[in-house]
């Protein structure tokens, strides 16, 4: 299986990609804005590109509730990121936004990678990828990003999960956004309690028989750190082990804090895999 992310391709029938995860905002889950200093940002980058991230990560707005961000105010935060990051490093960035207004400001700066965890609700973010030639995430949420989903009900949990991924995925085939563009991600902790994330994640593998590269974002999140009992700062080995695991499962691309970890992860991971192919 392929991957095609910019003008980059990759080969990921045994190898799981590492994103690195950027932020541009103040008030993020995991640091809290430790990193929303400019050139505290690029340092970062900097350490994530020399720890093996195959490509980056920048998102404007948290995924959880919090303050409101307007459109503008999200382009002011990602695409001088963007720009930034591009001038330094030769790696395929991703812009996590939910907004198709946002995603073409980005793609337009040298963005080739939309990460949507909206599953595309803005009628327009299909067709803005599909003329960049970008390359799309789309991922599950049961209600919409940023809206508090305490006590969320499925009727069949993995089957709506692979419904609704199934659908997304065609509708962006549809846009005309081809197969080797298109990640899908469970959206662990987006709808979810602990329990049900942690049934996707162990049940990773209904979303790899949808034929899509399968996206992995659990690093550091709440379900972890209600399985193993510890606080936001202390989920780094249920974080690896969350990742092994959805890589023997068939997850291609992990989205991470920390890019070192993960990659020495996802290499041991390949040398495995390989050899069990071999």
């Amino acid at each position: 299986m392929f991957l095609d992310l910019g003008t980059t391709r990759f080969d990921i029938t045994t190898r799981a990609l590492v994103m690195g995860i950027l932020n541009r905002t103040p008030d993020s889950f995991y640091d809290g804005g430790r990193y929303w200093d400019f050139d505290d940002f690029l340092a970062r980058a900097a350490r994530l590109v020399d720890d093996g991230a195959d490509f980056l990560d920048v998102g404007g707005v948290k995924a959880g509730p919090g303050p409101e961000v307007t459109p503008q105010e999200e382009i002011e935060r990602v695409v001088p990121a963007v720009e930034a990051l591009r001038a330094r490093f030769d790696l395929p960035i991703s812009v996590d936004t939910f907004r198709a207004s946002v995603l073409d400001e980005a793609l337009s700066a040298g963005a080739s990678v939309g990460n949507d965890i909206s599953g595309f609700a803005d009628p327009g973010y299909l067709p803005v990828a599909a003329a960049h030639g970008a390359s799309v995430v789309a991922t599950h949420v049961r209600i919409g990003p940023r809206i508090p989903d305490p006590e969320p009900i499925y009727g069949d949990l993995r089957a709506d999960v692979v419904g609704f991924l199934r659908t997304r995925a065609e509708a962006a085939r549809a846009a005309g956004i081809a197969r080797e563009r298109i990640m899908i991600d469970a959206g662990l902790d987006l709808g979810k309690t602990p329990e049900m994330s942690a049934e996707l994640l162990r049940h990773s593998d209904d979303l790899v028989e949808l034929g899509y590269p399968v996206f992995l974002s659990a690093s550091n999140k709440g379900f972890l750190g209600v399985l193993a009992g510890v606080e936001v700062d202390e989920r780094r080995d249920a974080t690896f082990a969350a990742h092994a695991l959805g890589i023997a499962l068939g997850c291609r691309v992990l989205r991470a804090h920390d890019v070192g970890g993960n990659r020495r992860i996802a290499d041991t991971m390949s040398a495995v895999l390989s050899h069990r192919r071999g």
